[in-house]
């Protein structure tokens, strides 16, 4: 698939880092390094703009590493970002540790992975199929 890109941004366009990899990494595209204080959040841009095909979107994920060694996430997980969708892509970092977390320039904050998408039409019906979890909610599965 080719996806048109805009790179404003300082760095080489995101990859894949290997064959079976899912997703591509994003990099902060700062001027200055910012400190995110515990429980701030900061709306990072990448200098990346791209036109995606209708019918697919980009999926905007926390990169599992700063989560575990540093405790950084991202708001509104997965973010979305439709085919329509022209401005600057940007990560909305959290720091949900203790410690102050510096984001440099160039530094992987995000990862982005392109789905297909299906559009949903809806059905009106009267009654549901019946199912052996039926209306059971959150944890109705047990925990082992």
């Amino acid at each position: 698939m080719i996806i048109k890109v805009v790179n404003n941004s300082k760095h080489a366009l995101p990859e894949y880092k290997t064959e079976a990899s899912a997703g591509m990494d994003l990099r902060a595209n700062l001027d200055d390094p910012v400190t995110l204080r515990p429980l701030e959040r900061f709306l990072v841009p990448t200098g990346l703009f791209i036109e995606l095909p209708v019918g697919y979107e980009a999926q905007i994920r926390p990169r599992s590493g700063l989560a575990i060694k540093k405790g950084i996430s991202l708001l509104n997980t997965p973010g979305t970002i439709d085919a329509d969708y022209r401005g600057e892509i940007k990560i909305i970092l959290v720091n949900l540790s203790n410690d102050e977390f510096i984001i440099n320039d160039g530094e992987r904050i995000a990862q982005m992975i392109i789905s297909k998408v299906e559009k949903a039409r809806w059905e009106m019906v009267e009654i549901l199929e019946e199912t052996t979890r039926g209306k059971g909610g959150f944890g109705h599965t047990g925990t082992q």
